[in-house]
């Protein structure tokens, strides 16, 4: 295996950072829109909101979680979280249920929601993210509103979602950076949005 060394002489970030933020500011908003009234409806209706992805994703999930329980006060969840819970769930029924097996386990149904956080937005020919992808069928399939953030491809999520976010990364060569990067930009959208939003952060709320 090869490596190209970057030359840190010339390399100054700008390509990142410009298509960074054509990236942000092309989000579809009306579907973060749509996303957040219907996690409001979830916290009226006293359901639940399960954030699931692998990698990357598997992180955003986790900090998103903990925004939408603090800042929201949705109860939110991460099935990725539980190391035990997920490695066992892994050992008897292998990595490409483990995640959907998580959901049926909480008893998902109609009145909870399912936010993907995936690059790819998952895929089984060619097999990629393949515990997502039966995860997003698995809610489907059981009446939860579906919704992602993925990238421009969109894979399973944005084919089955009922809402999603495919982020418009226009270079290839930052898909991955740019749709992580762009996902926390969406939670935390949704976090602030005025049908979501119950607790200012703190130190928003501190007098200067």
């Amino acid at each position: 295996m090869t490596t190209t060394a970057v030359d840190s002489t010339t390399w100054t970030g700008h390509e990142f950072v410009s298509v960074l933020a054509e990236t942000v500011t092309s989000l579809d908003l009306q579907a973060v829109d749509r996303i957040a009234h219907r996690f409001a409806r979830v916290r009226r209706e006293q359901g639940r909101v399960f954030v699931i992805g692998v990698g990357g994703g598997a992180g955003n999930a986790t900090h998103a979680v903990c925004d939408l329980r603090n800042l929201a006060r949705v109860d939110a969840h991460s099935p990725t979280d539980n190391a035990a819970t997920l490695t066992a769930a892994v050992n008897d029924r292998g990595w490409e249920e483990a995640v959907a097996e998580s959901l049926a386990c909480a008893n998902l149904g109609p009145r909870d929601a399912v936010m993907v956080f995936s690059v790819g937005g998952g895929s089984e020919s060619p097999p990629v993210s393949v515990n997502l992808v039966r995860a997003v069928r698995f809610a489907a399939a059981a009446g939860a509103y579906v919704c992602g953030v993925v990238g421009p491809d969109g894979g399973e999520t944005a084919r089955l979602a009922d809402d999603c976010v495919r982020v418009p990364v226009s270079d290839r060569s930052f898909r991955t950076t740019h749709t992580e990067i762009a996902q926390a930009v969406v939670w935390h959208l949704l976090v602030v949005h005025p049908a979501l939003a119950a607790i200012s952060p703190t130190w928003e709320s501190l007098r200067p």
